[in-house]
């Protein structure tokens, strides 16, 4: 992308229904400044206005759903769109005078900052088809999980309400398939009880079958361990079991988006490719490939890895030098999915096993250690991706060992 070119560099303050535009040219010229309709025209209108006055380059905030169309259509006009970050957004507005926030200051922050740091920003590529359908289903597996989150702590609070011993013995297993069967149909001490160990471990058997004796007998320990029925048990089981069949559906759900993600993962050919690595599933990879998009705007690992905050950051000052410390930034959702593609690669490829204890070695904690191994292997994504060749575990095999 040639930064160069652009003349004109265009602000623009996202939101739902009316953005706010700021363009200021390459030398501090400011344009105008107006209120932009978040429809076809009048996106198109700015971007024509702020053409006569040089090449423009979009400056945004955001990329949700609100910026779907403004990007479509800058694709279309084939203008670049550069995307500055919340926490940029935040140390840049520092760096001008006032504590104002409003959204004319806001866009005019985003065009200046931009043309005085074109070189530094994210500018986004044109996503294809199947890369924006990874980003939507991703979303919407995120949001599920944290639903599945959220009722699993408001069950386990209902739990300790009726037991305490039986919320600390099953609370950690209602992710379980067959522990939310039980749950749902007895959900009470008193009505445990009632149902018997057989038909209890039975329910679990249909869809845990390995955690059906060692569930049942941790719940018999619970409820000998506490024989008093405590106030309001049966309006508590009430809920419980609501609870239940709530994250039941959430998890059914997770479990049929899980199945469209993999499809479309498998459907792009760069997702072909990077499933031939270690440690890459359909969620992970899905994941990871979204956040890379088009790899050719990294060039090299160091800037992929960077991007995905996994690269140590330098701390020199007075006494203290050649002190890293870990990276608290970059694409969050990248650098989690790499990671847990790098800590089951430590526990099934071992080229990345050895570099793990070779790093666990030399002092390092566990986490540190994945994280090492997560760097590492961005080198070897990136060149997968920009070459679409498979992963090849014998490729230094046939390669003569240096003296």
């Amino acid at each position: 992308m040639d930064l160069d070119g652009i003349g004109v560099f265009v602000g623009v303050d996202m939101a739902k229904g009316v953005h706010y535009a700021q363009a200021i040219t390459t030398d501090g010229t400011e344009l105008f400044d107006q209120s932009v309709s978040n429809d076809q025209a009048a996106i198109e209108a700015l971007i024509d206005q702020a053409s006569e006055a040089g090449p423009v380059g979009l400056v945004i905030d955001m990329t949700a759903s609100g910026a779907q169309l403004l990007l479509a259509v800058a694709a279309g006009r084939e203008v670049p769109v550069a995307y500055v970050t919340g926490l940029q957004m935040r140390r840049a507005a520092e760096l001008y005078a006032g504590t104002a926030k409003t959204d004319p200051r806001d866009a005019w922050v985003l065009a200046d900052f931009a043309r005085r740091n074109a070189d530094r920003l994210t500018w986004l590529e044109v996503s294809d088809e199947l890369l924006v359908r990874l980003r939507v289903l991703n979303g919407r597996d995120t949001d599920l999980a944290t639903d599945a989150n959220r009722v699993i702590n408001r069950c386990r609070d209902a739990m300790v309400a009726v037991s305490p011993a039986l919320e600390r013995a099953i609370g950690h297993r209602l992710v379980q398939a067959g522990v939310r069967d039980v749950f749902g149909r007895w959900s009470t001490p008193s009505s445990l009880r009632a149902a018997g160990r057989t038909r209890i471990r039975n329910v679990i058997k249909k869809r845990s079958p390995r955690l059906a004796a060692k569930v049942t007998d941790e719940i018999w320990d619970a409820l000998d361990a506490q024989t008093l029925t405590l106030p309001a048990e049966t309006t508590w089981g009430e809920v419980i079991s609501d609870l239940i069949g709530d994250l039941d559906r959430i998890q059914s759900r997770r479990t049929e988006l899980a199945t469209t993600i993999e499809e479309v993962f498998l459907e792009h050919p760069l997702g072909q490719v990077l499933v031939t690595l270690c440690g890459f599933g359909p969620r992970t990879g899905a994941r990871t490939l979204a956040e890379i998009g088009d790899p050719t705007r990294f060039a090299t690992g160091s800037r992929l890895a960077s991007y995905a905050g996994l690269s140590p950051t330098d701390w020199r000052s007075g006494r203290s030098s050649n002190n890293a410390f870990q990276h608290r930034g970059g694409n969050h959702r990248l650098k989690n999915a790499m990671f847990i593609a790098a800590f089951v690669a430590t526990q099934h490829d071992p080229d990345a096993r050895a570099y793990y204890q070779r790093k666990r070695t030399e002092g390092k904690k566990h986490n540190a250690a994945v994280i090492c191994v997560a760097r590492r292997r961005c080198d070897l994504i990136l060149a997968m991706l920009k070459n679409q060749q498979p992963y090849n575990p014998n490729r230094h095999q046939n390669l003569p060992i240096a003296a």
